[in-house]
């Protein structure tokens, strides 16, 4: 078995409208799903990804209204790193960010979205599929082409390497530099000495949790060996009607998840209409009306943006 590299990254914000402006529109992402945290379903789950919603492109947010800035520390990723094609695209996303504080560094950009929360990008140096979302202000050869990884804070990450290594099936290592790489895509998780004196805290701009793909009829097998692995406790599989996840701590403290890559955000939406209105799991639908009495309204950014579907 092998893990096909990152699945989907989750995140909160405390205000979906300027999420929803930054991200399908500045970043130019596709809105893929929108729907509701299955934990919490007075909350929001936006998704944005690539064009067909792929595993590999799929930022999420919960949205918790007026929630204080989050304070990324041990146990917690602090960045996203997304691979672009070119230095021509750096060039292009440096010019386009640069209000949001844009800065090159070896080779890459970093920035961070409006509520702080740290991204990246990188020129690709994988044969990875690129998970290219379309926008009308954003060249396709420039575009967000998915995940390259992500960074996190640890103090001691000596300590999860056995799960890395020996369960999950990770490689390298060094300087706590990790790759996890399947039959289609792979992705890197990396270290970085955790700030000291700095309590880590869940808030806007921060990192929820990461997940990392698995071959649906692989997700039971993934989970026993997890638990007998004696350095994770996950939970049972959890049925998330466009996925199934396993969730669990590794020894660093961040918060893993074990997506499945299918059933996928086209089960219950036509593909040219992903992310236009709000659609909820069915065990959720007699719910809607109270829900949605709750939820802040949300546009839908491709009428915004001119893109026909």
């Amino acid at each position: 078995m092998k893990l096909e590299g990152i699945h989907h990254i989750t995140a909160i914000t405390g205000d979906a409208p300027r999420n929803v402006e930054f991200y399908a529109g500045t970043l130019g992402l596709r809105m893929v799903k929108k729907t509701v945290n299955q934990d919490d379903p007075t909350v929001y789950h936006l998704f944005y990804a690539d064009e067909l919603g792929s595993p590999g492109a799929d930022l999420t947010f919960f949205e918790y209204p007026g929630a204080a800035r989050g304070r990324p520390g041990d146990g917690q990723v602090h960045r996203i790193v997304w691979r672009v094609a070119s230095p021509a695209a750096i060039d292009f996303w440096a010019e386009r960010l640069r209000e949001h504080g844009a800065e090159r560094v070896d080779g890459g950009l970093r920035f961070a979205d409006p509520e702080g929360l740290d991204h990246e990008l990188r020129v690709s140096d994988v044969s990875d599929t690129p998970l290219i979302a379309d926008h009308p202000e954003i060249p396709r050869e420039h575009a967000l082409q998915g995940f390259d990884g992500v960074r996190a804070y640890a103090s001691d990450p000596a300590r999860s390497e056995a799960l890395l290594r020996e369960t999950l099936g990770f490689q390298g290592g060094e300087d706590g530099a990790w790759e996890v790489r399947g039959d289609e895509r792979g992705g890197r998780y990396a270290y970085d000495p955790a700030p000291e004196g700095q309590r880590p805290s869940q808030g806007a701009g921060s990192v929820h949790h990461i997940a990392f793909a698995t071959r649906t009829d692989e997700q039971e097998a993934w989970r026993e060996r997890v638990a007998q692995s004696g350095n994770a406790r996950p939970t049972p599989v959890i049925d998330r009607f466009w996925f199934r996840s396993v969730y669990f701590r590794e020894p660093s403290g961040v918060l893993f998840e074990l997506a499945t890559m299918g059933p996928g955000f086209d089960t219950d939406e036509d593909i040219e209409h992903l992310g236009e209105k709000l659609t909820l799991p069915p065990r959720f639908e007699p719910m809607r009306e109270q829900i949605e009495r709750v939820l802040t309204p949300l546009p839908n950014p491709r009428a915004r943006q001119g893109v026909s579907s």
